[in-house]
């Protein structure tokens, strides 16, 4: 029997195997977490809200709807709905904070898709809209970039989209709560509401109506 020769490479090869093996094994025990609801977002099917042409989408997220455990959370992450359309062409996204309960602006966040907060979302694009075509059965779900936020229970929180004057977004849908069982809450207004500065009143009309466009605040 010949004994087993260690070279100087050896230890650092066993080494190297057994941090492979320890990491595969980590991993199983502990799979990617799947994203965590902040709030209770939309649930069961969806309505439809149509013509968005030089109109804008209030969303109200309430601090006191906003769960315990948010506390250990470091992003969030908004999912917007589609339901009809072959363009969306956004012109603007903000977050405004308020105190709870207080109407009074005292930040202001970019929401982006993509890095920019006026994107054009193709919503006859597959890559972008899987199921074709989008309806209010098959809605579009389209997840934002996340947000360095954790929202907190003292706090409002109101996001806000603005759709500019053109002929696609006349026919663009918005995927709406069909039954009362969402905590999220908004309405709409004409002209462009995300320009309001720190400081400023929230935009007027809230009607604690179902929320547009806004399906789920998740932390991922």
């Amino acid at each position: 029997m010949k004994d087993l020769k260690l070279t100087k490479s050896t230890p650092l090869m066993f080494a190297m195997v057994f941090a492979f093996l320890a990491s595969t094994a980590i991993a199983q025990q502990h799979p990617a977490a799947a994203p965590v609801n902040l709030v209770a977002g939309v649930g069961g099917p969806v309505s439809s809200s149509n013509q968005w042409e030089n109109y804008s989408a209030l969303n109200l997220i309430a601090g006191a709807f906003i769960f315990p455990a948010v506390a250990q959370v470091k992003t969030t992450v908004f999912y917007i709905g589609f339901t009809a359309g072959t363009e969306a062409d956004i012109g603007n996204m903000v977050l405004y904070t308020t105190k709870r309960g207080n109407s009074k602006i005292t930040a202001v966040t970019p929401v982006k898709l993509k890095g920019v907060s006026n994107p054009i979302v193709s919503l006859t694009n597959k890559k972008v809209c899987p199921t074709q075509p989008i309806s209010i059965s098959t809605p579009c779900v389209i997840r934002l970039d996340p947000m360095t936020l954790t929202p907190s229970t003292l706090s409002d929180y109101y996001f806000v989209m603005y759709f500019t004057t053109n002929s696609n977004n006349a026919v663009v849908g918005a995927a709406n709560s069909q039954y009362p069982i969402t905590s999220l809450t908004g309405w709409y207004s004409s002209g462009d509401q995300t320009q309001a500065k720190v400081g400023d009143p929230i935009p007027s009309g809230y009607s604690g109506s179902h929320p547009y466009f806004l399906l789920y605040v998740m932390n991922n």
